[in-house]
């Protein structure tokens, strides 16, 4: 790759060999891997998706079943239903599939 930028919610990007559209064109429906990007403090979908979450106090929460997009904050979807906003994780320990949260009283009453 020899370069990528957001644009709109996409990313442009341009590959080493690809100078033209019709080269790009070529590329369409070929599915690209890339080795893990390390970036401390970062959370990733697929290190969240499956992760035991835990409040502030140390009471289990239960588990994350899928991470959904949302304007003001991605949401993690725990298997009760329950919706957290990412912005309330205050820990996360991807070795031990666990996440610390710190949500308001009453976020996940029913």
């Amino acid at each position: 790759m020899e370069s990528a930028r957001p644009f709109q919610d996409r990313w442009i990007v341009q590959f080493e060999g690809i100078v033209d559209r019709s080269q790009a064109e070529r590329m369409r429906g070929i599915e690209l891997e890339a080795e893990a990007v390390d970036i401390p403090g970062k959370l990733w979908v697929h290190e969240l998706v499956g992760a035991t979450v835990f409040d502030v106090g140390g009471t289990e929460l239960g588990s994350v079943r899928a991470v959904e997009a949302n304007p003001a904050s991605d949401l993690l979807v725990l298997e009760s239903g329950g919706l957290i906003p990412l912005r309330f994780v205050t820990e996360s320990d991807t070795a031990a599939g666990t996440l610390v949260v710190d949500i308001p009283d009453g976020l996940l009453d029913p």
